[in-house]
């Protein structure tokens, strides 16, 4: 049993807790990182970083059909998907090696293991005990079933989903957010029959109404199916595949369902709530500034109430960094954090809705207007419109 002392202990290597460590050894603190996986987190090794080498993959497939009309002639033979394996991985074994070499360069302790909260100033990893004068938690998220929805066999998540040795010929897929979206388009790009179900009125509910439903007009057009505003009732699997049935009775067949509802707070067993850490359905609740109800202590990125995004977890690691070193940084609100779904097409937006500013200030004091980019030279080169 030993013990190791540092200025700064953060527990989670993902996108918030090694952003916070470099940052700090920057700032001249001593930083304990606790990793029970990979350094890099969900983003580098099962979010962010293969899904949009995926993505790229399909949009090579894409453009590849479409080439004569650019005057080049090609043709598209297949999608060999050991080869597209290869590429993601080396994408990501790049990115995760110079990850190291940085952390490694800034002096950074890295501790491996499972790591648990024991006191404001502790978290035991195995028989050592690894102590700071503060501490950051920064466990990230995990993928979330529906109650009732186990996953296995042909019912799979998104981290599953990027290890298919195969393509299926047909997928449903529960979920039409941005994980549900971007898998559906690449599946849709590499030939498969992909159906989307989404609960919500609407595909990536999260945007603006007109955005939604010009990103469904776009869908329809590539021909992905979608059932929008029927709840998932239950799903046989078989030899063959899935039989997914909705509340409404409709039944959806497919090789595989992919389940895509979003991602939960891994913050259960870590000893957060016993230490005096606030918590709330899994989430940690904290001030404007990211400490937690016990004072030392703060958290970072998708455990933290609000928008589950690699670089809001990255920028709220820097700032809590620079918080210990007293530099009193600006508070960055969720609203004012961009938001990407890299399908095809792709949608981005900052900032409140039209349904939001209407809430907020009154639907008197607001004003919308559409602007289609079709006419822009660039998107009309390239053939998008948005």
């Amino acid at each position: 049993m030993s013990e190791q002392n540092f200025d700064l202990v953060i527990l989670g290597g993902g996108s918030g807790g090694y952003a916070a460590a470099l940052r700090a050894s920057q700032l001249g603190q001593t930083v304990g990182l606790i990793e029970k996986n990979k350094l890099g987190g969900t983003c580098l090794h099962v979010g962010c970083i293969p899904t949009k080498a995926l993505l790229h993959s399909a949009e090579v497939a894409d453009v590849t059909r479409e080439s004569a009309k650019y005057g080049v002639n090609a043709s598209l033979d297949g999608i060999d998907i050991s080869a597209v394996t290869a590429y993601r991985e080396g994408i990501v074994a790049s990115k995760y090696k110079g990850l190291q070499g940085l952390i490694k360069a800034r002096g950074i302790t890295v501790i491996e293991g499972t790591g648990r909260l024991t006191s404001p100033t502790t978290v035991q990893v195995g028989d050592d005990t690894i102590t700071g004068k503060n501490v950051i938690l920064a466990t990230g998220s995990y993928s979330r079933s529906l109650p009732g929805l186990e996953i296995g066999g042909r019912v799979i998540t998104s981290e599953q989903a990027l290890e298919l040795d195969f393509i299926p010929k047909k997928v449903a897929v529960l979920g039409g957010g941005v994980i549900g979206v971007e898998f559906s388009s690449v599946w849709k790009s590499w030939g498969a029959d992909v159906h989307i179900i989404e609960a919500l009125p609407h595909l990536v509910p999260n945007e603006d109404e007109s955005v939604s439903k010009q990103f469904e007009r776009a869908f329809r057009k590539r021909g992905i199916g979608f059932t929008l505003g029927v709840r998932f009732q239950s799903v046989e699997q078989n030899e063959n595949g899935v039989v997914v049935t909705l509340e409404n009775g409709d039944t959806i067949e497919a090789e595989l369902l992919l389940v895509a509802v979003g991602r939960g707070p891994s913050t259960a067993n870590l000893g957060f709530e016993e230490v005096g850490v606030t918590v709330d359905r899994g989430f940690v609740i904290t001030n404007e500034r990211l400490e937690t109800s016990v004072p030392g202590v703060y958290a970072v990125g998708d455990i933290v109430p609000g928008l589950q995004l690699a670089h809001r977890g990255f920028q709220q690691g820097i700032f809590v960094a620079e918080e210990l070193a007293g530099l009193n940084p600006i508070v960055i609100d969720d609203l004012n954090i961009p938001k990407v779904t890299y399908s095809d097409p792709e949608v981005a937006s900052v900032g409140l809705s039209e349904a939001k500013a209407a809430e907020k200030y009154g639907t008197d004091k607001i004003s919308a207007y559409d602007y289609n980019l079709a006419g822009n030279g660039k998107s009309h080169i390239i053939g998008t419109a948005g």
